[in-house]
């Protein structure tokens, strides 16, 4: 009888514990739905606009010293709907036919950019260890015990009372009022709804206002959990309650809420009788460190790969798309034979001096920073393949290039084995992981392609990080010269010009390969499959063995490049170099210079390592004036300028998917052929073609710099 009532006792501890975080889900989880449901877009910043609001809320109450009321109306009722305002107003309206592949690489640029701005703007730095205080007062210090058995703090009971308040006004919005079934219509056809004399655009606003001041009410709720706040624990979380979403589908606000509580209530009953099982069960140990963490990426990640109705879901597209015009041919211009090949032979050899004068005369810094910007460039190669040619959102390539550094950790640090030969296979193990993983994600597309590879890299980093036998455990996170440099015979590469030569001949050797697959069998049979995939069938083209060979290839190349980054830096560095949320600015950096060309790699992984030295300090600037002394004086300008240049610079990827540099450089092109075509009178290049015009056949090879502006999800040959 007393066993039994102990039992009863620690589960109804479990639940009641269970509620503050669940309810924390469960509202998150309500404003993804909110999102989805009333502008069709994954929003992955919406813990951005959260984290600024929870940020603008401390600032006002702890560092201007306002009251409560004024502090919560500026930061969810003033400056949350105004940013919603802003991004439908300046993105989003632009991208209402845009794929789901281009919505979620703008919201993640815009979860990189947006933190840094209000930074920057407001001159805020999250300070670690200073809890921000709740909406009520001494929300945090005053508990209610009506059970008798668990305490609710304020803060907490407020939570509760605003997602339920919260989800029952969203019900009611849609079920019964006019502006609700107008915002539903807005998403399946803004064109639709305007024939009925309802302003599309209007409504779209309204409901990005209202979406992001309920964001802003998330971050101010969930702030006080945090002892700092940087935006990426706010993305963290939003990750965590992406699982309570998903399980509604992204439509039902019941199931967002509800899902939000079950995944609360999981978590805590496992931290509450696995401890005690475990005392007996020695093999429910290991499960008992690494299970509860890893809860909520498990549920995520299963019911995107087993649930039936995520897999037949699809995606809604407007019924009026279809009487658009036919976008204008954009295309290669039809030249001389020897002009690709002179702009080759200058690119190559400007290339050449420049690594020469580096090799040569460059200091240990400026090696160092080469060197890793050749390794960067190996492993955007990889996003190349999944991205450029396979068409593909893999959120994950973080955790691939993390498997080849943590192998060539053990391997070389514990097992005495040649690095080079544990790089090697590093990549192998990264490619096997690779292929593996894509397995139960080929049957999903677009935006659940990206939660799913999502949810595994945080499962890797929340669980598999921590196992000795596979990462190392808590000694290969540790800093220190662990990773030891290659000596081949007499070549012994510990000389940091001589390892730049080693990563050259990797970059150049990977490179080709990606060149020859981009052309051969492998990547048109990818170019057809991101086309049209029921086309692609009829054919005779399997999409799954593609899409495997795709991963697999990804994968290999980001392991490969994450060893030599290990090695470089002597150290595997796992949280400054690969967690989930640092790896995401490495597809925002890719996708917004170009992800379609070996170029587009080598120019992000230039302006990853070389950009704030070279631009933002000033450097550039001390060579063009002949002196350091003359630099202005706005220079060195803050580092946090690169995310917000390159996160805003993933808008342009719905329109142009090909990337910034190639776009200008094609836009260039176009003016020299208009003046050359206005002084000698001869027609101009293909470029200006009207837009129903058929371009007319070219005999000539395509070049890498000449990739055509195709779809997303396409690649050029």
């Amino acid at each position: 009888m007393t066993l039994a009532a102990t039992l009863g006792s620690d589960l109804l501890r479990a639940l009641l514990q269970g509620t503050p975080p669940g309810t924390v889900y469960a509202l998150i989880a309500l404003g993804f739905v909110l999102t989805y449901k009333t502008s069709g877009v994954f929003n992955l910043a919406f813990g951005a606009q959260a984290s600024i609001s929870a940020a603008m809320y401390y600032k006002a109450h702890t560092d201007w010293r306002w009251p409560i009321l004024p502090a919560l109306i500026v930061s969810v009722f003033v400056l949350a709907p105004g940013v919603g305002l802003l991004l439908e107003r300046l993105v989003f309206r632009h991208l209402r036919t845009a794929s789901s592949v281009a919505k979620i690489v703008v919201t993640l640029g815009l979860s990189i950019a947006v933190p840094s701005i209000f930074e920057l703007v407001f001159q805020f730095q999250g300070v670690a260890g200073r809890t921000p205080e709740g909406i009520v007062p001494n929300g945090a210090g005053v508990y209610y015990d009506p059970f008798g058995v668990y305490p609710f703090s304020r803060n907490e009971l407020m939570t509760m009372a605003v997602a339920v308040t919260a989800m029952l006004g969203l019900a009611a919005l849609f079920k019964f009022s006019a502006l609700g079934l107008q915002m539903r219509a807005v998403v399946e056809s803004p064109r639709m709804t305007e024939l009925n004399g309802i302003r599309a655009d209007r409504v779209s606003a309204l409901s990005w206002a209202l979406s992001s001041s309920f964001a802003g009410m998330a971050g101010v709720l969930i702030a006080p959990r945090f002892n700092t706040l940087a935006a990426p624990d706010f993305f963290n979380l939003v990750v965590v309650a992406i699982a309570a979403a998903v399980l509604g589908k992204l439509v039902s606000l019941p199931r967002a809420l509800v899902g939000g509580f079950c995944l609360g209530w999981i978590i805590a009953l496992l931290g509450t009788f696995l401890p005690r099982w475990s005392r007996t069960q020695t093999w429910l140990r290991p499960f008992q460190e690494n299970l509860t963490p890893s809860v909520p990426f498990l549920v995520l990640f299963g019911v995107l790969v087993f649930w039936p109705a995520i897999r037949r879901a699809r995606e809604a597209s407007d019924p009026l798309s279809g009487v658009d015009p036919p976008p204008s041919s954009v295309g290669s211009g039809a030249r001389g034979a020897s002009r690709p090949r002179f702009s080759r032979v200058i690119g190559l050899a400007l290339l050449v001096g420049i690594g020469v004068i580096v090799f040569i005369r460059a200091d240990t810094s400026w090696i160092f920073l080469v060197t890793q910007a050749v390794v960067m460039s190996t492993i955007y190669l990889s996003v190349t393949v999944i991205t450029g040619l396979a068409g593909q959102i893999s959120l994950c390539q973080g955790t691939f290039a993390a498997i080849g550094g943590f192998t060539v950790f053990q391997l070389a640090d514990r097992h005495g084995v040649s690095v080079l030969l544990a790089a090697v296979i590093g990549a192998v193990i990264a490619a096997a992981v690779g292929a593996v993983l894509s397995l139960p994600v080929l049957r999903l597309g677009g935006v659940w392609t990206a939660v799913a590879t999502l949810a595994f890299a945080y499962l890797f980093d929340s669980v598999l990080v921590k196992i000795s036998w596979i990462c190392g455990g808590g000694t290969s996170l540790l800093q220190g010269t662990r990773v030891p440099r290659p000596v081949v015979g007499p070549w012994d590469f510990a000389d940091d010009r001589s390892f730049l030569v080693l990563t050259v001949i990797v970059f150049i050797v990977v490179a080709f390969a990606v060149t020859q697959i981009r052309s051969g069998t492998v990547g048109r049979t990818l170019s057809a499959i991101s086309g049209s995939e029921v086309a692609a069938e009829s054919i005779g083209i399997s999409p799954a063995r593609a899409r495997v060979t795709a991963f697999a290839v990804s994968a290999f190349i980001a392991g490969l490049g994450g060893a030599l980054l290990s090695i470089h830096q002597r150290n595997v560095n796992y949280g400054s170099n690969f967690s989930p949320f640092a790896a995401l600015f490495w597809l925002v950096l890719v996708v917004s210079l170009g992800a379609r060309t070996v170029q587009g790699a080598a120019q992000a992984g230039a302006a990853f390592s070389l950009f704030d030295t070279l631009i933002l300090r000033g450097t550039f600037m001390g060579w063009i004036l002949r002196s350091s002394k003359r630099i202005p004086e706005i220079f060195p300008i803050n580092p946090k300028w690169r995310f917000v240049f390159f996160g805003l610079g993933t808008i342009q990827f719905a329109r142009h998917p090909e990337g910034l540099v190639e776009h200008g450089k094609r836009q260039m092109r176009r003016r020299v052929d208009a003046l050359r075509k206005r002084r000698t009178g001869s027609g101009g290049s293909i470029d200006d073609a009207s837009p129903v015009s058929t371009p007319q056949p070219s005999s000539e090879p395509s070049n890498e710099t000449d990739t055509a502006v195709v779809p997303v999800g396409e690649t050029t040959r």
